[in-house]
């Protein structure tokens, strides 16, 4: 393949390729597709697709750049359609392979493609792990046009001699970013082999690294090269996602949570969460306070997986508690607001996410619940984003109230106006006057919405205290107070004044520090950390987690040991137990560590 390029940077309103006020009949294409398209209700097309789309029915490779949400699957799915019409079809032939990252995507392309293929009588097929193999057999036996597939089982199908990619005409990288991500570069490569050199290729990805382009080097022929950038919001408008970020301690971040979705009250929601364990804990704590929500992650069957989608998308679940992988690829339309229950790594994860919301100019809600050292997370994201994200209080318990009236408010309102036009207002007149003989109106009146609330009030609601916002990790190096300095940065104490015992590489055990005068009176315990120099925990990192989860100042933290496995640190005692429980439940270095008191000393 050839490695030259042809670039076409777009903006969202450039029309370069297609006339904007065309529409899709001026984009070339057949006219049962423009039925299809018409009667699915599509308009406009999207700047992705005004690009890519005359292109790909030119026959010409493509490289395109484009955010989930921009309407990349109608920009490779149309193109394909047309041309596998207009070319020759035969039984048992496949013409097209779409290659996607997960089975949830595998599945929506193959609706899409179907929903929009559906007058030329075109026969999808998506082939995916953790589905029975027979019926995907027995479906390529018969004889299938398209295949949408993960790269996994694509070539667990080649392998066994049940797909044949000898005549394929179009192949589709979609979410390519995403599959290397995932370990599928090996397989990529392997199933491109097996494909016709004359074939068409088009590669979709929400960034371009490295990586991509040299898969576009070494696959794509004279690609046209298409780049979408984000939605750019004229002067005095506003973003339709609007994003917003709680900084909260990690042994407060749950009880936050429910109390930002009790204020915010979404129509449904996705909420983001690191690992499985973390997905299934709050699934139960969010089902536990009432909540309709389910859990989506990669230790569920496909069938369990298939269910819980059907249900959200039906709308009979609120929440859906979600991985980034086992999230990959979801559309739903209807989805209010999405939920960061952490900081996500990187500003592309980010953007990923809260691409789930806003669909199809619906206004949308992006939540990030952030701890205080995540806070420098932010600003890196608003950064590369250039997208502003604004931190606010945890709302106080005054807050729920109100919001909570504010609702039953809305409630009567909307019961008044429904008798209204239904010229039923005097239904329980009889009941407001009898009691009006006795009581004044407005005292009636107050009860009832008293009843009303009472029915949305939670018992004992407690206060969340508000995070300490460090926007940078303080030098804890530094003199501060009687006690000196609070713990160097390094791991070896500066001079008499180091409160940090250290061991040097061959040392034959960890030196107790110096004892010094402690600024806070009272007594002290110490506390086991199951983590040290070889897991790179330095005494700043302890200081810091404990300053920011707990709120206890860095003066009563007393001498701190940091060993090759483990750590401790002299803590006042009255407060030990807290110290354990909030540095159990965070992240110390990525990772969670053992905390508990420790049993020597």
């Amino acid at each position: 393949m050839s490695n030259t390029e042809t670039p076409i940077e777009l903006d969202p309103s450039d029309s370069t390729t297609a006339p904007a006020d065309a529409g899709f009949a001026g984009l070339g294409l057949d006219e049962r597709l423009l039925a299809s398209l018409t009667e699915l209700g599509y308009e406009e097309p999207t700047p992705i697709q005004r690009a890519a789309i005359p292109a790909l029915l030119e026959g010409r490779d493509v490289l395109a750049m484009a955010a989930t949400g921009t309407g990349k699957t109608a920009a490779f799915a149309l193109p394909l359609l047309h041309r596998l019409n207009t070319g020759a079809r035969a039984a048992e032939r496949v013409a097209a392979l779409v290659l996607v990252p997960t089975r949830e995507l595998a599945m929506q392309v193959a609706e899409a493609v179907h929903r929009y293929g559906k007058a030329l009588d075109v026969h999808a097929l998506p082939i995916y792990g953790g589905a029975p193999m027979e019926p995907q057999l027995r479906a390529l036996k018969r004889g299938v046009d398209v295949v949408i597939a993960t790269p996994g089982r694509a070539l667990d199908h080649l392998r066994r001699n049940s797909l044949s990619l000898a005549h394929v005409r179009t192949v589709v990288l979609d979410e390519a970013d995403e599959m290397l991500d995932m370990g599928f570069a090996d397989d990529l490569e392997a199933i491109l082999e097996q494909t016709p050199s004359t074939r068409q290729t088009a590669l979709f990805s929400a960034t371009l690294p490295p990586r991509i382009n040299a898969i576009a080097n070494g696959h794509l022929n004279d690609p046209v090269r298409v780049k979408i950038d984000r939605e750019v919001v004229a002067a005095g408008e506003t973003a339709r996602v609007r994003q917003v970020a709680y900084v909260v301690t990690r042994f407060h971040k749950m009880a936050a949570l429910g109390r930002v979705l009790d204020i915010e009250s979404p129509a449904a929601a996705i909420v983001f969460c690191r690992t499985r364990t973390e997905v299934d804990e709050l699934n139960e704590t969010l089902t536990a306070r009432g909540m309709r929500a389910e859990a989506l992650h990669g230790g569920l069957s496909q069938d369990q997986r298939d269910r819980v989608m059907k249900r959200f998308r039906a709308k009979k679940t609120d929440l859906l508690i979600a991985t980034d992988v086992a999230a990959r690829g979801l559309d739903v339309q209807h989805v209010s607001h999405v939920v960061n229950f952490d900081v996500p790594s990187d500003a592309e994860t980010y953007v990923h996410r809260i691409g789930r919301t806003g669909r199809a100019g619906r206004e949308g809600v992006a939540i990030t619940l952030a701890e205080p050292r995540e806070h420098r997370l932010l600003r890196n994201i608003e950064r590369l984003t250039g997208q502003p994200i604004a931190v606010e209080a945890v709302p106080t318990v005054n807050d729920l109230r109100a919001r909570r009236l504010e609702l039953t408010r809305t409630t009567l309102r909307e019961a008044i106006l429904e008798a209204q036009e239904q010229g039923n207002t005097e239904a329980g007149h009889e009941v407001v006057a009898s009691l009006a003989e006795e009581f004044d109106i407005f005292d009636i009146a107050a009860a009832a919405v008293r009843l009303l609330d009472a029915g949305r009030q939670v018992a004992d609601e407690p206060e969340i205290p508000a995070a300490n916002v460090r926007p940078e990790r303080p030098s804890y190096g530094s003199t501060s107070g009687p006690g000196g300095s609070r713990g160097a940065r390094s791991e070896r104490p500066s001079g008499a004044a180091g409160r940090v015992g250290t061991r040097s590489e061959g040392a034959p055990a960890p030196r107790r520090a110096a004892k010094e005068p402690r600024a806070a009176s009272g007594p002290v315990v110490k506390i086991f950390v199951g983590g040290g120099r070889k897991a790179k925990i330095r005494p700043g990192d302890l200081v810091g987690a404990i300053v920011n989860e707990t709120g206890v100042p860095a003066t009563d933290i007393g001498a701190i040991v940091v060993s090759d496995r483990h750590c401790t640190v002299e803590v006042p005692a009255a407060k030990a137990d807290q110290i354990v429980e909030a540095l159990g439940a965070s992240h110390i270095k990525g990772r969670r560590v053992l905390v508990r008191r420790d049993r020597v000393g």
